[in-house]
């Protein structure tokens, strides 16, 4: 082993890397200079007939020529991809003046979008989304919400019962009620999800939606709430919608309200989705009690809340003009093609 032979290695390699046409011949020169029988492969082999004091100096050698040979073969494989990668594109270009053959358009599904539409308006409004377990206790779905066991409100709410003391959440109130334990005023938060209750006809389903909505802070009051209602409900329905606030009950709320619209189908005229009477109830709300205040450790006497509640499955039969709301759940591609 003497520098000649290290040098005419060296130029060979090079003088075939530099002739490389592509990746292959790349590979091809890998192997010949460090497979098992490759040319530098070998040289490393043969330092064990040099002599203890030209060891060290032809392994240096040769690690100096591993090195420039691996430098100049990565080079030459990013010239060769770089130059693959332009014949490439080259042939295959694109005519993007040609007439497509049709583009199938989706859309969202109808409680999809209400519930994208809601959350919008609120979290422009300042309100914050939080999410809750659908498998919940009865203490949280009612006993923290003002609806101790026994209480007659509980007969509106059919309830799938898993056991004594664990449900299927009939309302997201529940949500509101973790949340109120947490959290220090002043808040605002919003809880869209599922909801689960033994009622089924033509509009009301075992799995239905809700969005409900809880503001707590100082000084809240009853025209606080009329007034967050009343944009959110034009920013949902339109400017010209008109807005009928009635007296009504909710054990976690005191004094509580219903909240009609007038119909976007007829601008309240009378029609058959509002059965001529122009309105259309849409949700109830309140100024939240102060024992749901209390029992979720919150001074009632420095802090006031109000709270609200969307049907969202109501609510996009209204905007949509469905009839039935087992349409929202059959997974019909005709129904489901109607709301593109």
């Amino acid at each position: 082993m003497n520098n000649e032979q290290l040098e005419n290695i060296k130029v060979e390699l090079l003088d075939d890397i530099k002739n490389a046409k592509s990746l292959k011949d790349l590979v091809g020169i890998k192997v010949n200079a460090f497979g098992k029988s490759g040319s530098i492969s070998s040289l490393s082999k043969g330092m064990r007939d040099l002599s203890p004091e030209d060891r060290p100096k032809f392994g240096a050698m040769i690690n100096e020529l591993k090195t420039i040979i691996e430098e100049t073969l990565k080079s030459k494989e990013i010239e060769l991809e770089n130059a693959e990668l332009k014949a490439k594109l080259e042939h295959e270009q694109i005519d993007i003046t040609e007439p497509s053959k049709g583009i199938e358009v989706g859309a969202l599904h109808p409680i999809a979008d209400v519930i994208d539409r809601l959350t919008d308006i609120c979290v422009d409004m300042g309100f914050s989304v939080v999410e809750g377990p659908e498998i919940e206790s009865d203490y949280y779905n009612f006993e923290a919400m003002n609806i101790p066991k026994n209480h007659p409100s509980r007969d509106m709410q059919d309830t799938f019962f898993i056991t004594d003391e664990i449900l299927l959440r009939s309302q997201t109130s529940a949500v509101q009620a973790r949340e109120m334990e947490v959290r220090k005023p002043p808040f605002k938060i919003i809880c869209p999800g599922k909801t689960y209750r033994n009622d089924s006809d033509a509009t009301h389903s075992p799995v239905f939606h809700q969005l409900e909505g809880l503001v707590v802070d100082e000084n809240i009051s009853m025209a606080d709430l009329k007034s967050m209602l009343t944009i959110l409900m034009r920013r949902l329905y339109g400017d010209d919608t008109k807005i009928r606030f009635r007296p009504s009950f909710f054990p976690f709320t005191e004094p509580s309200i219903e909240v009609d619209v007038s119909c976007p189908s007829c601008h309240g005229k009378g029609c058959n989705v509002c059965k001529g009477t122009g309105m259309l109830e849409l949700l109830g709300a309140g100024v939240v009690n102060p024992k749901v205040l209390e029992m979720s450790g919150i001074d009632s006497k420095k802090y006031r809340g109000f709270a609200f509640g969307f049907g969202l499955d109501r609510t996009a039969m209204i905007l949509d003009g469905i009839n039935n709301i087992r349409n929202l759940y059959r997974n019909d591609i005709r129904f489901l093609e109607q709301m593109k």
